[in-house]
């Protein structure tokens, strides 16, 4: 009897140990992300200086984080490089999407990945964190203007949405998302200039637009301008000469204001009686 018993202690015994080798063997083949990459014009992918294939690349990748490099393709000798870290999660998506310009003011492209949400307080909502270059762009989700990046949004509904990227001077970008409820998307969004818009344009702009020390100029006497079509059928009026200040109305194509101030790319205007505010000069003209 002692003998059986035994017999059955080793057989319990070893399913166990069995058990747990299988678990440990499959959460070791599981510690892998997707890795999705693609760019145009056509490039090759690198991984920590190694190079793993050409766009459109998609493959399973470890988990950890990574320096990405694009190298154009011989033929497109107009076009600048792009590298930058990006991270992959277990058993999660790593998305990658790039346009590759002439220098690394016209490149353009998005990273996207998802992870869990530290704190799950509603089961049907999610979060979308958007970081942008250069900072400061205006966040639009579903045409609503949500904030300036970096940002989180909190209490995103679960399903299909539109997040839109947007900076005066700057090409606008626009990506369809899947938020999934207890999950946060971490987007990083790369924005090109925009030369048609503003030939003169630098990236120094922004950082002049931002400082409290900006000195403001007084424009001609008499000078107009006329509000051009915007994305959004609609231009913000700002409480200060810069995106990061806070809305304050809107003015629509076609309408005609004073100018009261020039300060960088802004304009200061009167929106009604006794109201004053600034509007990106980007989306005006002078009156003729």
């Amino acid at each position: 009897m002692k003998k059986k018993i035994g017999i059955f202690i080793l057989l319990v015994v070893g399913f166990v140990l069995f058990v747990m080798v299988r678990f440990i063997l499959l959460d070791t083949q599981n510690t892998t992300g997707k890795l999705k990459i693609v760019s145009y014009p056509a490039s090759s992918v690198f991984i920590n200086n190694v190079a793993i294939g050409k766009v459109p690349f998609e493959d399973k990748h470890k988990v950890g984080e990574f320096l990405l490099k694009l190298i154009p393709e011989e033929n497109a000798t107009q076009t600048a490089s792009w590298q930058r870290k990006i991270k992959v999660y277990k058993n999660a998506l790593t998305y990658v999407n790039v346009e590759l310009g002439s220098t690394d003011l016209t490149t353009a492209g998005d990273i996207m990945d998802v992870t869990k949400m530290d704190k799950v307080l509603n089961g049907d909502k999610g979060e979308v964190s958007v970081e942008t270059e250069p900072s400061g762009a205006i966040i639009y989700l579903d045409n609503d203007e949500k904030g300036v990046a970096p940002v989180i949004l909190t209490d995103v509904l679960k399903g299909d949405h539109e997040l839109s990227v947007f900076m005066p001077g700057f090409f606008r970008r626009t990506q369809k998302i899947n938020v999934v409820p207890g999950y946060r998307i971490n987007a990083y969004v790369k924005l090109a200039i925009d030369p048609n818009q503003s030939p003169s344009f630098k990236v120094e702009d922004i950082k002049k637009d931002a400082s409290p020390s900006a000195t403001p100029s007084s424009p001609s006497g008499g000078q107009k301008v006329v509000v051009r079509g915007t994305p959004e059928g609609f231009l913000n009026v700002r409480e200060d000469a810069t995106v990061t200040a806070s809305k304050a109305a809107e003015v629509k194509e076609g309408d005609i204001f004073e100018v009261l101030e020039e300060k960088s790319s802004w304009y200061k205007i009167e929106y009604e009686t006794g109201k004053q505010g600034w509007i990106s000069s980007e989306y005006t003209r002078n009156q003729e």
